[in-house]
């Protein structure tokens, strides 16, 4: 058995980590629960903190970027776990700056086809104040540039899609139904995609809810979910 030189610190093996993503109109403390089980796990965390309501997708891709390349530098993979509009940030962060020792990646409730609910809102300008520019983009026609910039899904991808809604106008007004009044189900969809489950839980709260946190870990540590996968459909917005 060799023994560390004297006066050297033997090297330990570098934690996996987990980058969380907050949705618009959130903050990191939102996925705080999320947080602390990975971290009983084993795994390092990096909650960012980020303007989601105050720059485009490309941007907040570029400015996030920094900070995440340094914690992706420290451990020995990196995966990605977001929540609603964090999807596509993470979409935008992986097509321009992916780290090449990323894992696996976990999208609750992610707009990856848009949302019927931004349609709808995105012309008002009481819409446009709250949720900025990022908000304009979560339509379901998206132009050449944000195509381009969410990228293939070429990276194994779970999401986690929730059928109960708190929002009666929008869920019966604005969604096709199955949704969770924010995102339809069928539009959290995404080509290339590893595995899809639907939850019956909310879009603002699913990111505390204890069955969502199993399976995100569960799809981190496997590459799969603990019930059967559904996977991606032709037709895929």
């Amino acid at each position: 058995m060799r023994h560390p030189e004297p006066g050297t610190i033997p090297e330990t093996a570098a934690p996996e980590g987990v980058l969380l993503l907050h949705g618009i109109g959130r903050r990191a403390a939102s996925l705080a629960r999320m947080e602390r089980a990975f971290q009983a796990q084993g795994y390092a965390t990096l909650n960012l903190d980020y303007p989601a309501r105050t720059a485009a997708l490309v941007d907040l891709a570029a400015r996030v970027a920094p900070t995440v390349a340094a914690f992706a530098a420290r451990v020995a993979r990196l995966h990605v776990v977001t929540h609603s509009m964090g999807g596509l940030v993470a979409r935008a962060l992986l097509t321009r700056h992916r780290p090449d020792n990323l894992g696996r990646v976990v999208m609750l409730a992610p707009p990856n086809g848009g949302s019927e609910v931004a349609d709808r809102l995105h012309g008002m300008a009481a819409y446009r104040r709250f949720f900025g520019p990022a908000g304009a983009e979560l339509t379901t026609r998206r132009d050449a540039s944000l195509t381009a910039l969410l990228g293939t899904v070429d990276y194994p991808l779970g999401v986690i899609a929730g059928d109960r809604t708190l929002y009666p106008v929008e869920s019966w007004l604005m969604l096709p139904r199955p949704n969770d009044g924010r995102v339809s189900v069928h539009r959290t969809r995404v080509a290339g995609m590893s595995a899809h489950v639907t939850l019956h839980t909310t879009h603002g709260l699913m990111m505390w809810n204890g069955r969502v946190i199993g399976q995100a870990l569960h799809f981190v540590r496997n590459g799969r979910f603990l019930v059967p996968d559904a996977r991606t459909p032709e037709g895929c917005p």
